[in-house]
Order: structure tokens, then sequence, then C-alpha cells
């Protein structure tokens, strides 16, 4: 496995792979939260809200982006904010094709991230990730990789008209 710099070229296949690999994440994550929280974040539907997310951190942060390959395979990728003020790089987005998953691709992901920003002089890096059953596998990941949680509560209230 290699991991290198995004280029233009995988546009296509970053997004079809995230799609790929967040299908089950929402599947579950779809049950968990409250229907109008779900319905307001994907009105037109998670895929097209995805699509639409990835394709901006694409577009306008291609330079913190990098990828995962073997043999020109795409394995996964990962985007890494730098947060400044704080001293602190933030793994923003990480995806694995569901085919290579559990083989390392994310842990080796998160490690060039945890570098990336090093060398950028972080003192600390953070990722968030939901706490439905969806995201069970992603907190694994994390917490395998020293990420220790730090509780957060995000509490969401109906506006609808008669709620």
């Amino acid at each position: 496995m290699l991991i290198k710099p995004y280029e233009r070229e995988l546009r296509s296949q970053v997004v079809a792979l995230s799609l790929r690999a967040w299908r089950p994440v929402f599947a579950e994550m779809r049950d968990a939260v409250p229907g109008f929280v779900y319905d307001n974040f994907y009105p037109a539907g998670w895929e097209k809200r995805q699509t639409d997310d990835i394709l901006a951190v694409l577009d306008d942060e291609a330079g913190a982006v990098d990828v995962a390959v073997d043999d020109r395979e795409l394995l996964g990728w990962v985007c890494t904010r730098l947060h400044e003020e704080d001293r602190m790089g933030e793994v923003y987005v990480l995806a694995v094709d569901p085919a290579h998953q559990r083989r390392g691709v994310a842990s080796a992901l998160m490690a060039h991230a945890a570098e990336r920003a090093r060398r950028a002089g972080m003192a600390m890096m953070m990722v968030e990730t939901g706490g439905d059953p969806g995201h069970a596998a992603a907190r694994t990941t994390y917490e395998a990789a020293g990420y220790e949680r730090w509780p957060v509560a995000r509490y969401f209230k109906d506006l609808s008209p008669g709620v």
C-alpha cells in the first residue's frame, strides 16, 4: 500500500468509494436518530448530501487530501484539516473501500494524517464521528489508534408547526 497526494483524476472513484463505505453506516444511523433530524440533514437523501460534501472537499481542499492505493487500485482516502489557532490537526474525512476494510488501511491513513499535522507544528489530533450503532466500527478504529473520547451532547428540537 502506498499513501500519496490526491489527484483530480481520482475524483469519481473517491466519491464512489465513499458512498460504498458509508452505505451501511447511514442505513443504521437512519433508525438511531430522530426522523426530523435525519430528514433535515438529508432532504434529498444521504447520497446526495454526502456526494456534494465530498466534492466540495475534493475541489476546495485537494491539497489536504491523501489516498491509499495498491497496484493502482484506490483503497481509501483521508482529508486532514489544520486548525492552527488550537494547534490541532483533524481527520476531517476518512473512508476505506469495504473490500479493503479491516486490513490496516484506515490505521495507515490516520497515521499519515497525524504525521502531516505533526510536520505542520500541530500538538494534537481530533476526529469526530457519530455515537449511533452505524458508527461503531469508526469509534473502534479511532480508539485503537489512541484517540480518547471527549463526551459531547448535541440536542435537536423539531420546529415544525404543531410540534
